[in-house]
């Protein structure tokens, strides 16, 4: 259970063979390949024949994506029968990397890409014919072609008046111009009537003058031929085939659901393409050979090196320098109970190389404060049911973040059981509840408990902040011995070691086992840790170092501990809210109406505090514990390797 150990290789082979070397060692996962640095071929013999090699990744990506959204469009057309947690099909390693059926899935997705794109040109070209026939239906009765705008001698206009203007008032001022014009109310609706004009070509400017102080707008109604009802029943009869052709489209990708695994498994064959394209284009080379640098996990170099014995190649493994740590990925090698802390890792940043695997350091402590900020034997076995029914029917691998969320919610979920055995809490007090809502005259105190959150807030809260210091001191002892195996065995004495003294000295004056020998320990502890912090100061460094030393240690631990209260108080917060939905429904004396505010609320109380407890409970490893001892700033092992997301592949 800790980080895994590395090894840098420099390797150079025969060009002939780099390609079968590739593939055997992206079967064993074991290489992350990086781009060496340019100083090893600046000698002038080397520069101009020296090339990187050329990769088809811009190639790969274009076709991944297109399968991708073949994938999903088949989604959405032919939904799976299988739930969300249905099992990653098992394939072998000998049938995953054969093409013979990828450029088949790649022409697939292909045709059914242009199938989506169709049905969404059809979906705009609808929208188009819809936006007219509204456009027209106002105009539906008037019975003059579109394209129509007068005669020799005539204008013929069609536009709208606002609602507001008196479309009578308005035709008699039409009239006042000239008797030779008539103005034609040809439809209306709340915010408009439309209307058309017909009058001599010498009276249109004076007309359209007046009009237009009325709020005329003139029709938009132009590039169409025939009367507004010939062409919405052309429109209409247009989307009947547009219509017919999107159903059909419909049907054609609803048919090819049968392809969905061969799109899947082509979709994982081209992000592993991707993969080695992507360290292919680290790899440098001549007309005749490759050269290549990557790290190598140590714990593979006898499979690494059966693999390498059998090609023309030449090879060095070296241990890492101590200046390289930072560029050294990491690989977090954990069992099933650490496991459950990659989540917490991952979203918090990788240990940097060569420093402490947090994982096993972080899960007890975890799960035993989300158990106790949830608390509720309720909860608890909803949380393990869960859990196992995603290990049982999902059966993610270990290397996949679905399997250490479940391990930790499997692990939580029976902390949190437990802890609400103790307190006798079983969705809250639900059977106190019930059994004297069914019978008044009851006399049953509920189930037992060892303590309560509501009778024993304070011991609680006491409890939470003796925990909280063993988790710091725990933290604290990481990082002495941290130190001194890195030679630093003063600076740890002087600092942890000085705590240590401190705390010791605090015990004894608050306990009053011996309060003058405690003062004593107390000097020495504080005298320790001034000491170390202004040993190396110089002038006024000296000064602002105890300054800055009083403000981080004493405000930073007295902070430190109180954040631990959050413990006492998300175990109040969600045994309250618990009570309070459990005894609304009481006060009904209706089971029927007892189950339904039951399950309303408790849902809500489960959901929030299932979501609250994560966060504060993260929250005291990340703030509170990781300050102590943890080094972040590490990079994430990606080796030569195998991604998928559909297929599990095997040897």
């Amino acid at each position: 259970m800790a980080i895994a150990k590395m090894k840098k290789l420099r390797l150079m082979v025969v060009r002939s063979q780099k390609d079968a070397l590739l593939d055997e060692l992206q079967r064993l996962s074991c290489v992350q390949v990086f781009e060496p640095d340019q100083e090893e071929f600046s000698e002038p013999s080397l520069t101009a024949s020296v090339k990187k090699e050329d990769a088809d990744l811009t190639q790969y990506k274009t076709q991944e994506a297109s399968v991708q959204r073949a994938v999903g469009v088949l989604k959405k057309y032919a939904p799976a029968k299988g739930g969300l947690l249905s099992p990653n099909k098992i394939i072998s390693q000998d049938e995953f990397f054969s093409d013979d059926t990828l450029e088949e899935g790649i022409k697939d997705a292909a045709v059914i890409n242009s199938d989506e794109d169709r049905i969404k040109r059809i979906a705009a070209e609808e929208s188009r014919q819809n936006a007219l026939i509204e456009s027209l239906t106002p105009w539906k009765d008037f019975d003059v072609p579109i394209e129509c705008t007068g005669t020799e001698r005539t204008s013929l206009l069609t536009g709208i008046l606002p609602a507001k203007a008196d479309f009578a008032e308005v035709a008699a001022k039409v009239n006042q111009i000239t008797d030779e014009a008539e103005l034609f109310k040809v439809g209306e609706d709340k915010i408009a009537t439309y209307v058309a004009l017909i009058c001599m070509k010498e009276y249109t400017d004076q007309i359209q003058e007046l009009l237009r102080g009325e709020g005329f707008t003139a029709s938009s109604l132009s590039d169409m031929t025939g009367t507004p009802s010939e062409n919405i029943k052309a429109s209409e009869k247009e989307l009947e085939l547009l219509g017919a052709e999107k159903e059909k489209l419909t049907q054609l990708l609803a048919a090819e659901g049968s392809k969905r695994e061969s799109l899947q498994l082509t979709q994982d064959r081209l992000t592993t393409k991707i993969n080695r394209a992507e360290s292919e284009g680290r790899i440098y080379g001549t007309d005749s050979t490759v050269f290549l640098e990557g790290w190598l996990i140590e714990d593979k170099e006898p499979e690494f090196l059966a693999v390498a014995n059998k090609y023309d190649c030449a090879y060095e493994l070296e241990e890492p320098k101590e200046e390289e740590y930072p560029d050294v990925p990491v690989k977090l090698n954990n069992n099933d109970f650490s496991t459950a802390g990659n989540m917490i890792t991952d979203m918090y940043a990788l240990p940097q190389y060569g420093s402490v695997d947090p994982n096993p350091r972080i899960a007890p402590f975890f799960i035993l404060f989300y158990g106790l900020m949830l608390c509720d034997m309720g909860y608890g076995l909803l949380m393990i049911i869960a859990a196992l029914l995603v290990l049982k029917k999902q059966r993610p691998s270990k290397e996949r973040g679905m399997y250490s969320v479940s391990r930790l919610m499997l692990y939580a979920g029976i902390s949190t059981f437990i802890m609400g055995a103790l307190t006798g809490s079983f969705f809250s007090d639900a059977p106190y509840q019930i059994v004297h809502m069914l019978n008044p005259n009851s006399t049953w105190q509920g189930l037992p408990a060892l303590f309560s959150p509501l009778k024993d807030s304070v011991y609680i809260l006491v409890g939470a902040m003796v925990l909280g210091l063993i988790q710091l001191n725990v933290g604290m002892a990481i990082s002495f011995r941290k130190k001194k195996n890195r030679g630093q065995i003063l600076d740890a004495i002087l600092y942890e070691g000085a705590l240590w003294v401190i705390l010791i000295g605090a015990a004894l004056v608050l306990t009053k086992v011996s309060i003058t020998a405690g003062k004593i320990v107390l000097l020495v502890g504080v005298l320790m840790l001034v000491y170390g912090a202004v040993k190396d100061a110089k002038g006024l460094g000296k000064i602002t170092g105890i300054f800055g030393l009083a403000y981080n240690e004493l405000t930073g631990w007295f902070g430190d501990l109180l954040s631990y209260s959050r413990i006492m108080a998300l175990m109040l917060a969600g045994s309250v809210i618990g009570q309070v939905f459990n005894t609304i429904g009481s006060i009904t004396n209706n089971i029927f109406l007892f189950i339904i505010i039951f399950l309303i609320g408790h849902t809500l109380n489960f959901g929030l505090n299932l979501l609250g407890c994560y966060v504060h409970d993260l929250r005291l490893q990340c703030l509170e514990y990781f300050n102590k001892f943890y080094e972040d700033g590490g990079k994430k092992f990606t080796p030569l390797g195998i991604n998928t997301k559909y297929y599990d592949v095997i040897k």
